[in-house]
């Protein structure tokens, strides 16, 4: 099975003897290109032209994250897989107002019915969360009225509002704090761990589009412009609430995050290195653990089912299947 690889070292990447080399001022090591998905750079990585060929001949995608753990892109290969009429497709369902609108609003419900799976299974668990969760479903009888894809980012931003503020019940931790949602920079160490941790699964998400059809810069939800892929945030939000806030859950309440994990930077708090290699293991942990899938009777794991929830989106856009959500069953 391939893997994805991590660097957070400074350093040349290069092919060498028909595979990837990794020169660093400690330790030189060569990366199997057979065995490789992926490669995420979070140190300061000198790469070439004839890489980046070599990188496209085997389908290998190169995400960038600078000094503070931000996002800053990806080296997305030649689209292998590129279908002329699913992008026809994609584009049509994003000007037809209709069309794009309900799917849409399809991604907010699966966002938001996971945020209510995961508020209730904490509520069974003892923690006072009833009047986020009355909220919420309060929230959420607008949704469906909605008429333009702006006021329903708006109505998911209030229910995510108050999901995050619920975090603080669920940790119970005076280190972590929620406060308010905030971003480049983060005020606060809970923030800190949100935003590295969904521009994580917003990468895997991306990777994993790279083995469709579907074309990543054109979304739905998410406004389709001339600077960024769009398609894999939409798909993200479905998967935050299970994948990405149960790892942060579980990295706080299990005390393996500290504060020591982070530092001042930027007027902000951002992880330093052995925080976010932490909050790594963690997430590829859950991308790789397995649940039952209902549909197809067989365990599958988190990141085959974002490859799976895309292939549904194909089928809905060519009209074979209306696309349903994933919506978490435990």
């Amino acid at each position: 099975m391939k893997r994805s690889i991590y660097i957070f070292s400074d350093g040349e990447l290069k092919r060498k003897e028909n595979t990837l080399y990794l020169k660093t001022g400690e330790k030189n090591k060569y990366i199997p290109v057979e065995n490789t998905s992926e490669i995420f750079i979070l140190g300061e990585v000198t790469i070439n032209k004839r890489l980046l060929e070599f990188l496209t001949e085997n389908g290998i995608i190169l995400h960038f994250f600078n000094y503070y753990g931000y996002y800053v892109g990806s080296f997305y290969p030649r689209e292998h897989l590129n279908s002329g009429y699913m992008i026809l497709k994609q584009a049509e369902h994003y000007l037809d107002h209709q069309k794009r609108l309900s799917l849409a609003k399809r991604f907010v419900e699966g966002a938001v019915e996971n945020i209510k799976k995961v508020l209730n299974y904490y509520l069974n668990r003892g923690k006072a969360l009833q009047r986020y969760i009355e909220k919420i479903n309060t929230l959420c009888g607008s949704l469906y009225k909605c008429e333009s894809t702006d006021e329903l980012m708006a109505i998911e931003g209030n229910i995510r509002e108050q999901y995050y503020h619920a975090f603080d019940i669920i940790l119970d931790n005076e280190h972590f704090v929620f406060e308010e949602r905030s971003r480049r920079p983060p005020k606060n160490r809970l923030n800190a761990l949100i935003s590295f941790a969904n521009s994580l699964l917003y990468t895997v998400c991306l990777s994993e589009i790279y083995h469709t059809h579907l074309d990543p810069r054109i979304g739905f939800l998410h406004v389709t412009n001339f600077r960024r892929f769009t398609l894999n945030l939409d798909v993200a939000e479905i998967f935050k609430p299970i994948i990405v806030d149960r790892c942060l859950f579980n990295l706080i309440n299990k005390k393996i995050i500290k504060t020591h994990h982070f530092e001042k930077k930027l007027n902000g708090i951002v992880l330093n290195d052995r925080g976010k290699q932490l909050v790594i293991e963690e997430m590829e942990e859950k991308l790789k653990s397995t649940i039952k899938h209902r549909t197809l009777g067989r365990h599958i794991s988190y990141r085959r089912l974002i490859r799976l929830e895309l292939y549904k989106i194909q089928k809905h856009l060519i009209g074979e299947e209306e696309y349903k959500p994933f919506i978490a069953s435990w």
